[in-house]
Protein backbone atom coordinates (compact mmCIF):
# COMPACT_ATOMS: atom_id res chain seq x y z
CA UNK A 1 0.00 0.00 0.00
CA UNK A 2 1.41 3.04 -0.81
CA UNK A 3 1.18 6.92 0.40
CA UNK A 4 -1.38 7.95 -2.05
CA UNK A 5 -3.80 4.43 -1.04
CA UNK A 6 -3.69 5.44 2.57
CA UNK A 7 -4.41 9.16 2.08
CA UNK A 8 -7.54 7.82 -0.36
CA UNK A 9 -9.28 5.99 3.16
CA UNK A 10 -8.32 9.03 5.39
CA UNK A 11 -11.45 11.31 5.52
CA UNK A 12 -12.46 13.89 3.67
CA UNK A 13 -12.71 17.52 4.32
CA UNK A 14 -16.34 18.69 3.71
CA UNK A 15 -17.80 21.89 2.67
CA UNK A 16 -18.59 23.96 5.34
CA UNK A 17 -16.24 22.47 7.78
CA UNK A 18 -13.59 23.54 9.98
CA UNK A 19 -10.08 21.24 10.84
CA UNK A 20 -7.88 22.13 13.51
CA UNK A 21 -4.80 20.70 12.54
CA UNK A 22 -1.51 20.70 13.93
CA UNK A 23 1.65 21.01 11.79
CA UNK A 24 4.33 20.12 14.11
CA UNK A 25 7.05 22.27 15.40
CA UNK A 26 8.28 22.45 11.48
CA UNK A 27 9.81 19.56 9.96
CA UNK A 28 7.82 18.81 7.08
CA UNK A 29 8.43 14.74 7.93
CA UNK A 30 6.57 15.20 10.89
CA UNK A 31 3.17 16.24 9.67
CA UNK A 32 0.81 13.51 10.05
CA UNK A 33 -1.10 12.30 7.11
CA UNK A 34 -4.10 13.40 7.84
CA UNK A 35 -3.18 17.02 8.12
CA UNK A 36 -1.26 16.34 4.76
CA UNK A 37 -4.29 15.20 3.59
CA UNK A 38 -6.42 18.18 4.93
CA UNK A 39 -3.71 20.17 3.16
CA UNK A 40 -4.30 18.89 -0.37
CA UNK A 41 -8.35 19.70 -0.18
CA UNK A 42 -8.37 22.63 1.68
CA UNK A 43 -10.18 25.83 -0.20
CA UNK A 44 -8.79 28.37 2.47
CA UNK A 45 -5.90 27.48 5.17
CA UNK A 46 -5.25 29.89 8.07
CA UNK A 47 -1.96 29.67 9.71
CA UNK A 48 0.07 30.63 12.33
CA UNK A 49 3.46 32.37 12.74
CA UNK A 50 4.89 29.25 13.66
CA UNK A 51 3.81 26.89 10.71
CA UNK A 52 7.47 27.04 9.03
CA UNK A 53 7.87 27.79 5.11
CA UNK A 54 8.87 24.38 4.27
CA UNK A 55 5.26 23.22 5.24
CA UNK A 56 3.90 25.90 3.70
CA UNK A 57 5.47 25.26 0.40
CA UNK A 58 3.76 21.80 0.21
CA UNK A 59 0.22 23.60 -0.08
CA UNK A 60 -1.46 23.28 -3.73
CA UNK A 61 -1.26 27.29 -5.58
CA UNK A 62 -4.62 27.21 -5.76
CA UNK A 63 -5.90 27.15 -2.17
CA UNK A 64 -6.46 30.47 -0.57
CA UNK A 65 -3.30 31.49 2.12
CA UNK A 66 -4.37 33.73 4.94
CA UNK A 67 -2.04 34.45 7.82
CA UNK A 68 -2.94 34.94 11.75
CA UNK A 69 -0.13 34.61 13.75
CA UNK A 70 0.08 36.34 17.15
CA UNK A 71 4.14 36.49 18.05
CA UNK A 72 5.14 38.70 21.16
CA UNK A 73 5.58 42.39 21.25
CA UNK A 74 4.27 42.49 17.97
CA UNK A 75 0.85 43.63 16.06
CA UNK A 76 -1.12 40.62 15.65
CA UNK A 77 -5.20 39.85 14.97
CA UNK A 78 -7.19 39.18 17.96
CA UNK A 79 -8.12 35.93 18.88
CA UNK A 80 -11.89 36.87 18.58
CA UNK A 81 -11.27 38.08 14.96
CA UNK A 82 -9.60 34.68 13.90
CA UNK A 83 -12.23 32.76 15.09
CA UNK A 84 -14.75 34.49 13.35
CA UNK A 85 -13.26 34.37 10.39
CA UNK A 86 -12.70 30.81 10.44
CA UNK A 87 -17.19 30.99 10.78
CA UNK A 88 -17.83 33.27 8.01
CA UNK A 89 -15.26 30.85 5.79
CA UNK A 90 -17.40 28.02 6.75
CA UNK A 91 -20.68 29.18 6.46
CA UNK A 92 -19.79 30.48 3.30
CA UNK A 93 -19.24 27.15 2.37
CA UNK A 94 -15.80 26.47 2.38
CA UNK A 95 -13.42 23.83 3.59
CA UNK A 96 -11.41 25.59 6.38
CA UNK A 97 -7.96 24.06 7.08
CA UNK A 98 -6.63 26.05 10.67
CA UNK A 99 -2.79 24.95 10.35
CA UNK A 100 -1.65 25.53 13.79
CA UNK A 101 2.35 25.04 14.74
CA UNK A 102 2.84 22.10 17.30
CA UNK A 103 -0.58 20.57 18.49
CA UNK A 104 -3.89 22.80 18.49
CA UNK A 105 -4.70 21.73 21.95
CA UNK A 106 -0.84 22.10 23.75
CA UNK A 107 -0.58 26.09 23.94
CA UNK A 108 -2.17 26.70 20.84
CA UNK A 109 -5.56 28.35 21.90
CA UNK A 110 -7.27 25.74 19.47
CA UNK A 111 -9.60 24.82 22.23
CA UNK A 112 -11.17 28.73 22.37
CA UNK A 113 -11.37 28.80 18.83
CA UNK A 114 -13.33 25.17 19.26
CA UNK A 115 -15.56 26.50 21.96
CA UNK A 116 -16.81 29.37 18.91
CA UNK A 117 -17.15 27.06 16.32
CA UNK A 118 -19.35 25.14 18.81
CA UNK A 119 -21.19 28.36 19.86
CA UNK A 120 -21.62 29.26 16.05
CA UNK A 121 -22.73 26.31 15.05
CA UNK A 122 -19.97 25.06 12.64
CA UNK A 123 -18.69 21.86 12.05
CA UNK A 124 -15.05 20.70 13.11
CA UNK A 125 -12.58 17.88 13.54
CA UNK A 126 -9.19 18.35 15.62
CA UNK A 127 -6.24 16.51 14.10
CA UNK A 128 -3.14 16.33 17.03
CA UNK A 129 0.52 17.82 16.00
CA UNK A 130 3.47 16.76 17.62
CA UNK A 131 3.92 19.64 19.56
CA UNK A 132 7.06 21.16 20.35
CA UNK A 133 7.54 20.19 23.82
CA UNK A 134 7.87 16.26 22.46
CA UNK A 135 9.77 17.00 18.93
CA UNK A 136 11.38 19.52 19.66
CA UNK A 137 13.30 17.87 22.37
CA UNK A 138 13.88 14.29 20.88
CA UNK A 139 15.50 16.68 17.56
CA UNK A 140 17.92 17.94 20.02
CA UNK A 141 18.42 14.82 21.42
CA UNK A 142 17.12 14.95 25.04
CA UNK A 143 14.20 12.51 26.24
CA UNK A 144 11.28 14.07 27.75
CA UNK A 145 11.51 11.24 30.06
CA UNK A 146 13.97 8.18 31.19
CA UNK A 147 13.94 5.78 33.88
CA UNK A 148 17.48 7.04 34.90
CA UNK A 149 16.60 10.53 35.10
CA UNK A 150 12.98 11.17 35.26
CA UNK A 151 9.21 10.03 35.45
CA UNK A 152 7.26 13.29 35.58
CA UNK A 153 7.61 16.26 33.44
CA UNK A 154 5.32 19.55 33.33
CA UNK A 155 4.79 22.06 30.54
CA UNK A 156 3.92 25.11 31.02
CA UNK A 157 3.97 28.45 28.70
CA UNK A 158 6.19 31.27 29.47
CA UNK A 159 3.49 33.89 28.43
CA UNK A 160 0.94 34.61 30.18
CA UNK A 161 -2.50 36.60 29.32
CA UNK A 162 -1.05 39.73 30.32
CA UNK A 163 2.04 39.84 28.11
CA UNK A 164 4.05 38.37 31.56
CA UNK A 165 4.38 35.39 33.36
CA UNK A 166 1.40 33.49 33.86
CA UNK A 167 -0.44 34.07 36.95
CA UNK A 168 -1.59 30.85 37.43
CA UNK A 169 1.56 28.56 38.13
CA UNK A 170 2.45 27.59 41.81
CA UNK A 171 6.29 28.61 41.10
CA UNK A 172 6.98 26.64 44.40
CA UNK A 173 5.31 23.57 44.30
CA UNK A 174 6.27 23.23 40.59
CA UNK A 175 9.99 23.54 41.35
CA UNK A 176 9.77 21.29 44.67
CA UNK A 177 7.88 18.66 42.58
CA UNK A 178 8.73 18.24 38.81
CA UNK A 179 12.17 17.13 38.04
CA UNK A 180 11.61 18.12 34.50
CA UNK A 181 10.41 21.14 33.13
CA UNK A 182 9.40 22.38 29.40
CA UNK A 183 8.73 25.96 29.41
CA UNK A 184 7.22 27.39 25.86
CA UNK A 185 7.61 30.81 24.79
CA UNK A 186 10.07 31.51 26.61
CA UNK A 187 13.08 33.22 25.26
CA UNK A 188 12.31 36.63 26.12
CA UNK A 189 11.72 35.74 29.68
CA UNK A 190 14.63 33.54 30.65
CA UNK A 191 15.92 35.42 33.04
CA UNK A 192 12.62 36.10 35.24
CA UNK A 193 11.74 32.63 34.74
CA UNK A 194 15.44 31.12 35.97
CA UNK A 195 15.07 33.70 39.01
CA UNK A 196 11.61 32.07 39.70
CA UNK A 197 13.03 28.45 39.99
CA UNK A 198 16.09 29.48 41.95
CA UNK A 199 14.04 31.50 44.53
CA UNK A 200 12.12 28.61 45.19
CA UNK A 201 14.80 26.00 45.53
CA UNK A 202 16.43 25.05 42.88
CA UNK A 203 20.04 24.29 42.18
CA UNK A 204 22.16 27.07 40.29
CA UNK A 205 24.01 24.74 39.00
CA UNK A 206 20.80 22.46 37.72
CA UNK A 207 21.23 21.63 33.82
CA UNK A 208 19.12 23.91 31.38
CA UNK A 209 19.04 23.40 27.78
CA UNK A 210 17.59 26.47 24.96
CA UNK A 211 16.25 25.10 21.63
CA UNK A 212 15.96 27.32 19.27
CA UNK A 213 14.11 26.76 16.08
CA UNK A 214 13.28 23.36 17.05
CA UNK A 215 13.50 20.55 14.29
CA UNK A 216 14.47 23.17 11.30
CA UNK A 217 17.86 23.40 9.61
CA UNK A 218 18.75 26.02 11.43
CA UNK A 219 17.79 24.68 14.93
CA UNK A 220 20.33 25.86 17.66
CA UNK A 221 20.83 23.76 21.05
CA UNK A 222 22.55 25.82 23.78
CA UNK A 223 23.65 23.90 27.36
CA UNK A 224 23.98 25.75 29.89
CA UNK A 225 22.84 26.23 34.08
CA UNK A 226 19.91 27.92 35.53
CA UNK A 227 22.23 30.65 37.20
CA UNK A 228 23.73 31.30 33.57
CA UNK A 229 20.87 30.53 31.49
CA UNK A 230 20.05 34.49 31.00
CA UNK A 231 23.41 35.75 30.05
CA UNK A 232 24.26 32.62 27.98
CA UNK A 233 21.56 32.88 25.85
CA UNK A 234 22.10 36.92 25.01
CA UNK A 235 25.59 36.00 24.01
CA UNK A 236 24.67 32.70 22.35
CA UNK A 237 22.13 35.49 20.38
CA UNK A 238 19.41 32.86 20.05
CA UNK A 239 16.20 33.46 17.90
CA UNK A 240 12.36 32.60 18.61
CA UNK A 241 10.55 30.50 18.84
CA UNK A 242 12.53 28.51 21.40
CA UNK A 243 11.67 25.98 24.43
CA UNK A 244 13.67 25.67 27.58
CA UNK A 245 14.27 22.31 29.29
CA UNK A 246 15.10 22.49 33.04
CA UNK A 247 16.22 19.20 34.77
CA UNK A 248 18.90 16.31 34.72
CA UNK A 249 17.75 14.91 31.52
CA UNK A 250 19.10 17.51 29.89
CA UNK A 251 22.60 15.94 30.12
CA UNK A 252 21.56 13.15 28.44
CA UNK A 253 22.10 14.89 25.28
CA UNK A 254 25.58 13.69 25.58
CA UNK A 255 24.74 10.68 24.78
CA UNK A 256 21.66 10.94 22.38
CA UNK A 257 22.29 14.25 20.08
CA UNK A 258 21.55 12.51 16.91
CA UNK A 259 21.54 15.08 14.72
CA UNK A 260 25.11 16.11 16.34
CA UNK A 261 26.05 12.63 15.17
CA UNK A 262 25.21 13.12 11.82
CA UNK A 263 27.51 15.37 11.28
CA UNK A 264 30.98 14.08 13.19
CA UNK A 265 29.69 14.28 17.26
CA UNK A 266 31.28 11.46 19.15
CA UNK A 267 28.28 10.43 21.28
CA UNK A 268 28.65 8.60 24.91
CA UNK A 269 26.68 5.97 26.16
CA UNK A 270 28.03 6.31 29.81
CA UNK A 271 25.39 7.69 31.97
CA UNK A 272 26.68 11.57 33.74
CA UNK A 273 27.51 10.70 37.15
CA UNK A 274 25.19 12.99 38.33
CA UNK A 275 21.99 11.34 37.54
CA UNK A 276 20.03 9.97 40.20
CA UNK A 277 20.47 6.34 39.01
CA UNK A 278 17.66 3.83 39.62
Amino acid sequence: MTVEDVLKILPDMDPGWVWLAGAGPGDPGLLSLLTLKAMQQADIVVYDALVSQDILNLLDGGVRLEFAGKRGGRPSLKQADISERLVVHAQAGKKVLRLKGGDPFVFGRGGEEARYLVKSNIPFRVVPGITAGIGGLAYAGIPLTDRYSNSVVTFLTGYGEDGGLSRDIDWNALAKSSPVIVVYMALGRVEAICQKFLQNGRRPDEAVAIVSKATLADQQVLETTLATAAEDVVRADLAAPALIILGQNVKLRAGLDWLGAMTGKILTAKLPETLPHK
